[in-house]
């Protein structure tokens, strides 16, 4: 098997490439990645490898040099003689920031990208699967506080908290525009959080909300709605699974499930046990978030119920000092906040039924094993690009 890989140096990607370079089936792995130079590329590729020690197969694995943005790059694969063996194309390249400042790069990139992708991928002579990385979180803000199953989406009139997951819902779209179903895989991962190994994280991404809200410790969110958090080492290896398992469906959803499902009150619970310095955890309507972004201007009015909560504020004051620093804190969380509002899990039963693969351990438990990760990041770098 002769595969293509998109970010293969992003947190998914990553331990995707890691995962399947161990496969004896894999061949070779060519990764589309932006560089200067062949010799730079491969720097990068290994470093994927050094982060956990893991064995870098130079004869296995291969750059290709570009990006999504290339405006040749359908011409530059097709030409590239490499390739012309690709049986798989896995496209797990996406930009997936939540502000609205990085809208049309996240669109260029998720929609722009996986068009010149699909072009390229549609010509090639032996292709069997054209593996899409999604998202379970393209169903949209209507959905709430239940259980969503793969057949509700993509759905055109769902109406979505951020660009990234409209991109997300596009691409699917796409995609059967320009393949038959027969070599379609979607796998849809719920929120990836951590990882549940005793390692180093390969990436901040989501850790950083759950540092942030350990740092500031009154939460304008429902700590009783239920999140669906998986850790990365266990969405790489179930998507690899699924590759090479005969399945049933062309979509899956990649989650916790409602077995393996969390809340911020049991995340809570776990981060006051090894931060017990701070004060305790105290979770608000989320309908304070406005009263709590006009403390931090100063022009909160002195009736108004978030007073109630005036220890907290005078903790925020201590710890941060400038309230500028707060309000770029909860500009960045403010998305996070919202989908953890939304109560949604999402089924996992076709990927249990078709894989030899256990229930992810529930967040709440796994994210032990990043506490010490946790403790060192800086939330303030994280807030400025979420």
């Amino acid at each position: 098997m002769n595969i293509l890989l998109t970010g293969a140096t992003g947190l998914v990607g990553g331990e995707l490439l890691v995962t399947l370079s161990k496969r004896k089936e894999v061949d070779k792995i060519f990764c589309l990645l932006r560089s200067a130079s062949h010799e730079v590329a491969m720097e990068r590729l290994e470093k994927v490898f050094d982060l956990h020690e893991d064995h870098f197969d130079e004869q296995k694995i291969v750059p290709v040099l570009g990006n999504l943005f290339d405006e040749d790059l359908t011409d530059a694969l097709t030409n590239n003689t490499e390739l012309s063996d690709i049986d798989v194309v896995i496209h797990s390249a996406a930009n997936t920031s939540f502000s609205r400042f990085n809208d049309d790069a996240v669109e260029k990139a998720n929609i722009g990208g996986l068009t010149k992708i699909l072009l390229w991928a549609k010509q090639l002579a032996h292709l069997k699967t054209f593996l899409y990385i999604g998202t379970a979180t393209i169903c949209g803000k209507d959905v709430k506080d239940r259980v969503v199953h793969e057949d509700e989406s993509p759905n055109i009139d769902a109406t979505h908290l951020v660009k990234y997951t409209y991109t997300k819902m596009k691409g699917e779209l796409l995609i059967r525009e320009h393949l038959p179903e027969d070599k379609i895989l979607i796998a849809r991962p719920s929120i990836i959080m951590g990882d549940s190994r005793p390692i180093i994280p390969r990436s901040p991404v989501i850790l950083w909300a759950m540092a942030t809200i350990n740092h500031l410790r009154l939460i304008p969110v429902n700590e009783h709605a239920q999140l669906d958090i998986i850790p990365v080492d266990y969405a790489a290896n179930a998507i690899v699974q699924l590759l090479f398992s005969k399945r049933k469906y062309s979509v899956y959803h990649i989650s916790a499930g409602e077995e393996g499902s969390t809340t911020a009150l049991k995340l809570s619970e776990t981060l006051a046990a090894y931060f017990d310095e701070m004060p305790p955890f105290n979770f608000i309507n989320k309908g304070l978030l406005n009263q709590v972004k006009h403390w931090t201007r100063g022009r909160l009015a002195p009736d108004s119920e978030l007073y109630e909560y005036r220890s907290y504020l005078d903790y925020w004051k201590e710890t941060f000092e400038d309230r500028s620093k707060l309000r770029i804190l909860f500009s960045g969380l403010d998305p996070y906040l919202d989908f953890m509002e939304l109560g949604h899990v999402f089924d996992n039963t076709r990927l249990l039924e078709d894989v030899d693969i256990e229930n992810s351990i529930p967040a709440d438990v796994y994210i032990n094993e990043s506490m010490k990760f946790v403790e060192k990041l800086d939330i303030m770098e994280g807030a400025i690009d979420p």
